[in-house]
């Protein structure tokens, strides 16, 4: 048998995904169901109980395919970068009207109808995805109408064809906010989870895990012994870990350090992480 990722194929001793029939052992194979996110984020956990580890986290409008749903629980795989993982059944609905805008700020609230001065319904991460059916004004500010008859602030919005053209431009609008292990939004936001979200936003899907992109972003290289050879938007790798390069010198990162995201420069960052992690294990180029 094929040797798989369990964090990219749904596949357990009693349970897989139907694909993988003849790849994978299982009792038992099934097709996947068709569902999307309808929570703002919907952690992914490890297992299906409370206190299990987060993984990653799926945004509001992601679709995903249902291999098994019980006792509040469902064991699901993202359509968008393959993540497998349980999610809470109520973060779940049926695929109804298509998404047709994205979320394009890192946060914006929404409301029961196009007017701030509504308490707010929810709110809504970069990277969300909506169906946009009408439009409104209210004393000047001009609102995107949902489907759903709520209302966002039609400037945090983008339609799903238009991208940014620079990732790292993304990525710097995130800073301050709050590191989270396993976050992948505007509320919370890991290493990898940046990275990944940002060039999402720049047109360009990836997978999640460091290791994952570390393998499969862009083309590897070596910068020289001064770190002479980087510029803006390279990856620098260390184990467990990824930045963003701003520029030759400097970098942007969720961290544990700070647990914020961050600017850093290059040099301090290599000697403060090195002290307990080892220097950088590689660098890529988008």
């Amino acid at each position: 048998m094929t040797v798989h990722d369990a964090r990219l194929h749904a596949f357990r001793s009693d349970l897989a995904d139907a694909r993988l029939k003849g790849e994978v052992t299982a009792e038992r194979f099934v097709a996947g169901r068709a569902a999307r996110i309808t929570a703002p984020v919907a952690d992914v956990l490890k297992a299906p109980r409370a206190d299990a580890g987060l993984n990653t986290q799926f945004l509001h409008g992601d679709d995903v395919l249902v291999f098994e749903e019980g006792d509040g629980w469902a064991w699901v795989q993202a359509e968008r970068d393959g993540y497998v993982g349980y999610v809470a059944a109520t973060a779940l609905d049926a695929r109804a009207v298509a998404p047709t805008h994205i979320v394009s700020v890192p946060r914006t609230f929404v409301y029961p109808g196009p007017d701030l001065r509504f308490p707010r319904s929810g709110q809504l991460s970069m990277g969300s995805t909506v169906a946009v059916t009408g439009a409104a004004e209210t004393r000047g500010t001009a609102y995107a109408v949902l489907a759903s008859g709520e209302a966002i602030i039609a400037k945090h919005l983008r339609p799903m064809t238009e991208t940014a053209t620079d990732y790292v431009s993304v990525a710097e609008m995130f800073l301050d906010t709050p590191y989270l292990w396993g976050g992948v939004s505007g509320f919370g936001i890991d290493c990898s989870g940046l990275v990944q979200l940002s060039m999402r936003m720049a047109g360009k899907d990836v997978l999640r895990d460091s290791d994952m992109q570390a393998a499969s972003i862009g083309t590897p290289f070596e910068p020289g012994a001064d770190f002479s050879g980087l510029r803006r938007g390279d990856l620098v790798f260390w184990k467990g870990h990824v930045a963003i390069m701003t520029d030759e010198r400097d970098m942007i990162h969720a961290n544990g350090h700070t647990m914020l995201v961050s600017r850093e420069g290059l040099g301090e960052a290599v000697d403060r992480i090195g002290y307990l992690y080892g220097g950088p294990t590689g660098f890529r180029r988008p």
